[in-house]
């Protein structure tokens, strides 16, 4: 009966052993799915039933780090070490935090002592490895592919090698090694399917949307209730809805369609919602991200990420009051990590408040220098920034506010890559020379300088752009700087005669060539040159006859 009793007792434990590994397994198809609300929630059981067991510790800390809950990881991790069982793992899970950290080296030794104990033949370290480097804030896809290399050398067959030299490749602009790897995932585990959902991916990357729908389509038919490929439908028609003006409307509500879709399948956690708000974010439906923001704060009223949602729904819905004090609070907190984004809403709703609600009011200029600082330092995190700015800044130009304008444009032109910059340095020259052409104020020469420095880069840019050099030979003008306005004056005449008779007849363009002659004819009487003066002045006659500038100057020649 004793012996009866303890074989009893051994075959309990081992059932709940099995039960526990079954749930960790169960639990490894859940993260797959992008459910991690209800893997955490069969991880944290798995570890409190079995404190030994290192593999559950390190894949809790993984969900974790998912939901960018970094602090509970570490904890989590940092016991997980101590585990019997595959508590190796857990210093994976460290050196991703020290990667996050920017602490290479100490993410160097946590790998090193998580691989002390593996055999030749252990894929799974190696792997995981390469996942930290993808996973980390700033993904290092070179890392990965150097690590999956050894797990390619224990098992090149193993379908989460595969799986990992694709999204590493992925990564790495690698298409066709990717597509190759994702391939031979999927060939090596039919049950594998986001190799399969991944080859959509590839599609969706290189804009082939249609082709991507399909694949997706398919990955659908063989499991309708894969939440992730939903997302993948979501984000592709996004793109497409940007990349075809005519059917944004219908595509961008397949998009929104498809995210509460995978919604559904995957959870409303707090984590969810927010990966929710920032697609939202990104299809410019702003009264849903309202919404949004509103349902996680009744979840979680502390959670300062909560504060960017509430900010960027409340500017673009028109409360500019609410959007400053949440972007504020949540800027402010050096605990946050705040992005580009942030400091750019921030400054848009300052500008906003300053400039009110009716037209032609006075800007509020304290208000509107602190929006200006915010949107530069949003532009210093990500000069990508800057695509945002253009339209800002002809907004204030329209208006003839051309300090507030030239403000703008001045952190739009620190972007050379941008897609604008010529044009903005047109709209940068053209509001700081209109802000000193004015009877009641003093020219800056400091200012008119910058703008003679953007038309020039202007005309080193676009050099058939005349009107380039008349602004050019204006500015000149303000500071004095006769001869340089002559010379821009003369290469602005050259470039429309270049451009021929029909250039020449148009009547705005007559009106600058006349204004083009008599500046050039004072400049040479100036100089006591009568000769060029006298030839100036007679070509201002001829296309503006009794022109009174040039007559006046003739008789006085």
């Amino acid at each position: 009966m004793t012996k009866t009793k303890i074989l009893s007792i051994a075959f309990v434990a081992l059932s709940i052993s099995a039960a526990k590994a079954q749930d960790v397994e169960q639990a490894k198809k859940a993260i797959d799915a992008e459910q991690y609300e209800k893997a955490k929630n069969m991880l944290k059981a798995a570890v409190q039933a079995k404190p030994n067991d290192g593999r559950a510790a390190f894949l809790l800390g993984k969900v974790y780090l998912k939901q960018d809950i970094e602090d509970s990881a570490k904890v989590v991790f940092q016991k997980g070490i101590t585990a019997k069982e595959d508590g190796n793992l857990n210093y994976i899970g460290l050196g991703q935090i020290d990667l996050n950290a920017k602490n290479t080296s100490g993410a160097q030794t946590n790998f090193a002592n998580a691989l002390k104990d593996a055999k030749k033949k252990d894929t799974e370290e190696h792997v995981f490895i390469a996942r930290a480097y993808m996973d980390a804030d700033k993904p290092d896809y070179k890392a990965a592919l150097v690590a999956l290399e050894k797990a390619k050398l224990a098992n090149a067959q193993d379908a989460q090698v595969q799986l990992a030299l694709g999204d590493a490749y992925y990564g790495d602009k690698n298409q066709n090694d990717a597509y190759a790897a994702y391939r031979n995932a999927f060939a090596a585990d039919a049950q594998l399917i986001r190799a399969k959902m991944q080859l959509g991916v590839l599609l969706k990357g290189a804009r082939a949307f249609t082709e991507a729908v399909k694949a997706f389509d398919g990955v659908v038919a063989s499991n309708a209730n894969y939440g992730p490929v939903y997302r993948e439908l979501a984000e592709t028609y996004y793109l497409w809805a940007n990349n075809d003006s005519k059917k944004y409307s219908e595509y961008i509500q397949k998009a929104l369609g498809y995210y509460e879709k995978y919604m559904s399948l995957t959870d409303y956690s707090l984590a969810s919602r927010m990966r929710h708000a920032d697609f939202l974010i990104l299809a410019k439906d702003y009264k849903a991200l309202e919404a949004e923001a509103q349902k996680m704060q009744q979840l979680d009223k502390v959670n300062p990420r909560i504060l960017r949602y509430l900010g960027y729904s409340a500017y673009e819905n028109g409360n500019t009051d609410v959007a400053i004090e949440s972007l504020t609070k949540f800027t402010t907190n050096p605990a946050n990590k705040v992005i580009a984004r942030d400091y750019m809403y921030l400054g848009l709703a300052k500008l906003k408040k300053a400039s009110g609600t009716t037209a032609g009011a006075p800007v509020d200029a304290a208000t509107f220098d602190s929006g200006v600082a915010d949107i530069r330092k949003s532009v210093e995190m990500e000069a990508s920034m800057t695509y945002d700015l253009s339209e800002l800044g002809k907004k204030f130009f329209d208006q003839k506010l051309y300090r507030e304008a030239g403000a703008i444009y001045e952190i739009a032109v620190t972007n050379e890559a941008s897609k604008n910059y010529t044009q903005d340095l047109f709209y940068y020259g053209y509001a700081l020379y209109y802000a000193n052409n004015r009877k009641d104020v003093k020219p800056d020469v400091a200012q008119v300088q910058k703008a003679e420095a953007a038309f020039a880069k202007v005309a080193e840019n676009s050099p058939t752009t005349q009107d380039a050099f008349l602004f050019r030979a204006r500015a000149n003008s303000l500071m004095d700087a006769n001869e340089a306005m002559a010379k821009n004056y003369e290469d602005y005449l050259r470039i429309v005669n270049e451009k021929g008779a029909e250039e020449m007849a148009k009547d705005a363009t007559k009106k600058k060539m006349v204004e083009a002659y008599n500046n050039i004819g004072a400049y040479y009487a100036a100089i006591n040159d009568k000769v060029k003066a006298k030839d100036y002045f007679n070509k201002a006659l001829v296309l503006a006859p009794g022109d009174s500038f040039a007559t006046q100057s003739l008789k006085q020649l």
